[in-house]
């Protein structure tokens, strides 16, 4: 929501701003102009990606005009669910949890957590770590060293989509160019016309400029930052597991072990110690 209310200021400030100096808005429509930056910049970004990034990039788009995905709630939701995975563990032992890992959404435990088991990437990886915990010989260090390769080729692929976006933006002012050189080429091919007709070409010669420039930096390069954030943001909730996991192999309690959990998420969404610790006294009375 917040990037359509940002693209709203930015056409109002422009566009208003314009309009208020004097200038005629109906100069502003170019839709020729528009097509031309928007085919080449399109082709680009076909001729320049392979068809999973393509892919890739038109799925996180939506995503990205939506709210934010990963706030408190989610946060408070997973580190329960953690708590109460890790207390089950701790007092009928790992194979106690098994069912529940093999099957998650027919689980009763993680049913209780629908943001969670909504949330496939994070679910999958905290199931597939707790499948290794009953079944495996792994220690804590090699345990961390698999997760960390894990996490870190999540956040390469999340990075794929922003990465795409922003060379679309880096490429739209000269796109922009292109398009008034075009113009141009078409002024002087018309040079016999009346000054008031080419005057008329000139102007439009020149939106394609303004058009490629207000593209890359109003709205295609934001919404890269934008992309890049919600990449960072959904990193978080796999630290946060793994971290809260790798305590517990270490011997402390799962409260305890929630908290160290805590303590990588970002300060903006990071419940209090105290908010905290009465989510896991709720979830322990359940």
């Amino acid at each position: 929501m917040l990037v359509i209310v940002g693209y709203i200021v930015v056409m109002v400030s422009v566009f208003g701003g314009y309009a208020l100096a004097g200038g005629h808005l109906g100069a502003m429509f170019q839709p020729v102009e528009l097509l031309m930056i928007g085919g080449a910049a399109l082709g680009a970004f076909v001729v320049g990606n392979s068809g999973k990034v393509i892919k890739a990039t038109l799925k996180a788009l939506p995503e990205a005009l939506k709210g934010a995905k990963y706030d408190k709630a989610v946060y408070m939701e997973l580190m329960g669910l953690l708590y109460e995975v890790l207390a089950k563990v701790r007092k009928e032992g790992l194979m106690s949890i098994e069912n529940d890992v093999d099957n998650p959404r027919q689980s009763a435990l993680f049913a209780k957590y629908p943001k969670v088991l909504a949330d496939h990437h994070v679910l999958e990886f905290l199931t597939d770590y707790l499948r290794l915990m009953v079944g495996g010989n792994l220690n804590s260090v090699e345990l961390e060293s698999l997760m960390d390769s894990e996490i870190e080729t999540h956040h390469h692929e999340g990075e794929i989509p922003p990465r795409a976006v922003q060379r679309i933006a880096d490429g739209l002012p000269a796109f922009g160019i292109v398009a008034a050189v075009m113009g141009v080429v078409h002024t002087m091919g018309s040079v016999g016309l009346p000054p008031s007709e080419l005057g008329v070409l000139i102007a439009k010669a020149l939106v394609g400029t303004f058009l490629g420039v207000l593209l890359a930096y109003g709205f295609v390069g934001p919404l890269a930052g934008v992309l890049e954030q919600r990449a960072q943001e959904s990193s978080k909730l796999l630290q946060c597991v793994k971290v809260t996991l790798l305590a517990s192999l270490n011997g402390y309690a799962p409260a305890l072990a929630v908290e160290f959990g805590r303590k990588v998420l970002f300060s903006t969404e990071r419940p209090s110690f105290h908010e905290l610790e009465e989510h896991v006294r709720q979830a322990k009375a359940r």
